[in-house]
């Protein structure tokens, strides 16, 4: 079946949604029915607390980062439950962050996750075989599969396929039967203008004889009998007396909670609004159940049939994330719906739409409106009042159109390119971040000045550095209303700097301060980093008393601090954290460390993950590795007699070129040189590691 026309809007709409019931049903996730009418009243059709920035969570982690199976094993049907298995340990912090860590055989996620490490490969991961059948069969199997029916629209038998698949690493029985049913129903929802035939497709991929399907005939018989609107809470009545919590093991079973997602999609009648606020009036786990509804929902209405004022304001286009990539944390949503239709046309064997070949061959600038209603989660910082809308630009594409009071002389509009906690109202699934933009690259972005504006305004690109306080700005450009102006900011080298936010700064040269409205299309970040983490300049960042990281590290595991100005790791089988943007491709590396004890000291380039890295390694006897990490397991490449010893600082570098990986000294001199020609790393972050030891790094340079 061909891809619909208006897929890319759709795919938004759902993801959109997703994140709406996510946000909406997370502040009272394990209330029941009698204590939200209890505390919040008879209806709630409206988000229940307002965040400052919502935090990230499971039911969004996953299905963004499990779906990289395709890009980084194979993008077909080919994939397999065993390539999706490792996938979760690529991007998965050791018991941290993520997921509910909530112990084995209690969290099925937890109890997966273990089951991997130790080697026993999914589906067996996730089997009743190998857990029993109260773990497999709670919800997790389905509140991580958004996206696979997202990449198969018009298309819920390939979905379903790929959701078994995908579910099977950590669920079985009826959690399987869950993550098929709602990755049909939003594939289904493309293509289908009758909620209650989305719902009976989605229903009919699964076996006639489980209880999944038993449940669903009860609720439509219910809901046949009784089909008035205000009756949903009768047909509660019934799900809470046939189908409730009572009825099944385990600490949130998938069955009484898909109950709510079915009677919800009845009784909303095809609007999005009452849907995922009936769904999430119903209580049990409600981030979960809304959120899946959320995303079928929203693919089935499309943007227009979401209340962009209701809904979307809040999120402006922001998603963030807890893998163990911490430049991917940072996320905005049309960049994923991007991704995840590169996936779609490309399972389907259809070339991109000519209005979005540009874009999704990487031709077009990271930051282009082109989605309506996308704001790529631009602010506006120095203004009284302003407004930031998507609207239509004359070239017939799309661009964002800023009204701003001008109560200061300066104001920015600008991406937010690192997060801090005092940015979030809690620590929900315990983010941390690497920047995404990085001393050494380019900001380039295009303004239109508007002949409502009053006064007159000069306008160039900035970043701006938070470890000094200071805006790093380019050339400044005289705007004039209706032409467009470009304008261009190369950051310069910078020895420990942090670009926490950058865009463009409007400077009012002349006239009164009244509105300036201007509009900003094609903002890009790009060329190679030229910095220095320099452990010395940083700091301890505390969320609460539970959950502190290194500014600018993703931890994978073990204890890391900052102590007498290095940041020290120590782990008693492995330690290993992260940083920099996994996209960074030819780069020199090098390190500044100090052993402290044990018998194995590294730093890492093109970390791509968990699993996938090459690392500088001092082992054992006076020997120098290099060393490729395969599914965490590291191989050596080659290796060379080095003097090193605990308590002495050793200065290395790791030069990636292509295929061509070459170990220096500080003196520049070759040490190792090999090309990897089986499946090289061709792109990747940088990283520090260790095990059953401790060691101080000092700091991390790259360079082109």
């Amino acid at each position: 079946m061909k891809i619909c026309a208006d897929y890319l809007e759709r795919c938004y709409a759902g993801w959109l949604g997703k994140i709406v019931g996510v946000r909406l049903g997370a502040p009272i996730e394990g209330w029941d029915y009698a204590k939200i009418r209890s505390v919040l009243g008879e209806d709630v059709y409206s988000y229940i607390v307002d965040y400052n920035e919502f935090a990230a969570d499971d039911d969004t982690n996953g299905p963004m980062f499990f779906l990289r199976a395709l890009e980084d094993y194979t993008c077909s049907e080919e994939l397999t439950a065993e390539q999706i298995g490792k996938t979760w340990l690529n991007y998965t912090p050791y018991e941290h962050g993520f997921y509910w860590w909530g112990g084995y055989g209690v969290s099925t996620e937890h109890t997966a996750y273990l089951n991997l490490r130790a080697g026993i490969p999914a589906p067996r991961s996730g089997s009743i075989e190998q857990n029993g059948s109260t773990v497999a069969e709670q919800i997790g199997g389905q509140i991580f599969i958004d996206t696979w029916g997202l990449v198969n629209p018009g298309n819920p038998e390939r979905a379903g396929r790929f959701a078994r698949k995908a579910a099977s690493v950590s669920h079985d029985g009826e959690g399987i039967y869950g993550g098929i049913f709602v990755a049909a129903c939003i594939a289904e929802a493309f293509v289908n203008r009758s909620i209650r035939s989305v719902v009976e497709r989605g229903l009919s991929l699964l076996p006639a004889d489980c209880e999944y399907v038993r449940m669903a005939k009860d609720v439509f018989a219910f809901y046949d009998a009784h089909p008035n609107q205000n009756q949903w809470r009768d047909c509660f009545q019934f799900v809470h007396d046939h189908y409730g919590y009572d009825k099944y093991p385990g600490a949130c079973h998938i069955i009484p909670n898909s109950a709510v997602m079915i009677l919800s999609m009845l009784y909303g009648e095809g609007d999005f609004t009452k849907t995922i606020g009936i769904c999430n009036m119903c209580g049990w786990d409600t981030d979960c159940t809304t959120g899946n509804v959320g995303a079928i929902m929203g693919v089935f209405v499309g943007l227009e049939g979401i209340d962009e004022e209701r809904w979307l304001r809040q999120i402006h286009d922001l998603l963030v994330c807890s893998s163990v990539i911490g430049s991917l944390n940072i996320m905005d949503v049309p960049n994923n719906v991007y991704y995840m239709a590169r996936i779609a046309y490309r399972l389907n064997g259809e070339p991109y739409p000519e209005r979005w070949a540009n874009i999704l061959e990487g031709k077009a600038a990271r930051f282009n409106f082109d989605l309506p209603g996308s704001t790529h989660a631009f602010r506006v910082n120095g203004a009284g009042r302003y407004n930031l809308r998507n609207v239509e630009s004359e070239n017939g594409g799309r661009c964002l159109k800023a009204s701003i009071s001008m109560d200061e002389d300066l104001v920015e509009v600008y991406h937010k390119t690192y997060y801090h906690p005092e940015d979030f109202t809690d620590s929900r699934y315990d983010p941390f971040f690497s920047p995404i933009l990085y001393p050494g690259q380019t900001v380039t972005a295009r303004v239109c000045l508007d002949g409502e504006s009053g006064g007159k305004y000069n306008a160039r690109a900035f970043a701006y550095d938070s470890r000094t306080g200071e805006r790093i700005l380019g050339e400044a450009k005289s705007l004039t209303v209706g032409e467009w102006t470009d304008l261009k900011l190369d950051i310069p080298a910078i020895e420990g700097g942090l670009i926490e936010r950058a865009g463009i700064l409007f400077e009012r040269i002349e006239g009164w301060r009244g509105w300036l409205i201007v509009y900003v299309d094609d903002v890009d970040f790009s060329g190679k980093p030229n910095y220095t983490v320099d452990f010395s300049r940083e700091v301890e960042e505390r969320w609460n008393f539970m959950h502190r990281e290194i500014r600018q590290i993703a931890r994978l595991k073990g204890l890391w601090y900052l102590q007498n100005g290095a940041l020290h790791g120590s782990g008693a089988d492995f330690a290993e954290a992260y940083t920099g943007d996994v996209d960074w491709k030819d780069y020199t590396v090098t390190g500044v460390l100090t052993p402290v004890v044990g018998e194995c000291h590294q730093f890492m380039g093109r970390v791509q993950g968990a699993c996938r890295s090459y690392g500088v390694r001092l082992t054992g006897e006076n020997r120098l590795q290099l060393v490729k990490n395969v599914d965490t397991h590291y191989q050596v490449l080659d290796e060379t007699e080095y003097a090193w010893s605990c308590g002495k600082a050793i200065t290395l570098s790791l030069r990636c070129d292509g295929n061509c990986l070459t170990v220096l000294n500080e003196n520049g001199i070759v040490l190792i040189q090999t090309k990897d020609e089986d499946h090289p790393y061709l792109n990747g972050a940088i990283g520090l590691g260790l095990e059953k030891g401790h060691c101080a790094f000092h700091s991390l340079e790259v360079r082109p």
